[in-house]
């Protein structure tokens, strides 16, 4: 079991792990151990989740959601097993996390005078200095 915040918990069933050898330095054991991890979190059947992280998930993993809602998370950072393992599953819990974060809503609001003004007084100096730029003319 994952535990991911007080309200939110991942249940082992929820979770395949399938271990493939890793690229990467490793010497002569890098063609023998398989140390890269690959994670699968079948997310859109979690009964955990409620459907707006679900949602927000979606749209955070982007190219590591699958067409069925499994997200894919892959580590082969280390030359371990086990840290690689643990490394992926922290991922997934960050992801989930700030996939629980309500985004602000935002409100629009006018600009203020003050800052139309110096807006518009920045692009007469910079048209100003623009129009200068043209050919010269010999008055010798």
């Amino acid at each position: 079991m994952l535990t991911i915040t007080d309200q939110i918990t991942i249940e082992d069933w929820e979770l395949t792990e399938q271990f493939t050898r890793s690229s990467g330095p490793g010497g002569q054991n890098v063609n023998k151990v398989s140390t890269a991890v690959e994670l699968r979190f079948e997310a859109e059947r979690s009964p955990n989740l409620p459907d707006p992280v679900k949602r927000r998930l979606k749209r955070l993993a982007g190219r590591r959601w699958t067409l069925e809602g499994t997200l894919i998370i892959q580590c082969e950072e280390t030359r371990s097993q086990a840290r690689n393992r643990d490394i992926a599953r922290e991922r997934l819990a960050e992801l989930i996390r700030k996939a629980t974060e309500k985004p602000k809503h935002r409100i629009p609001t006018r600009p203020t005078l003050g800052s139309k003004k110096r807006r518009l007084k920045s692009k007469k100096v910079r048209g100003e200095v623009k129009a200068m730029r043209g050919k010269v003319t010999g008055e010798d």
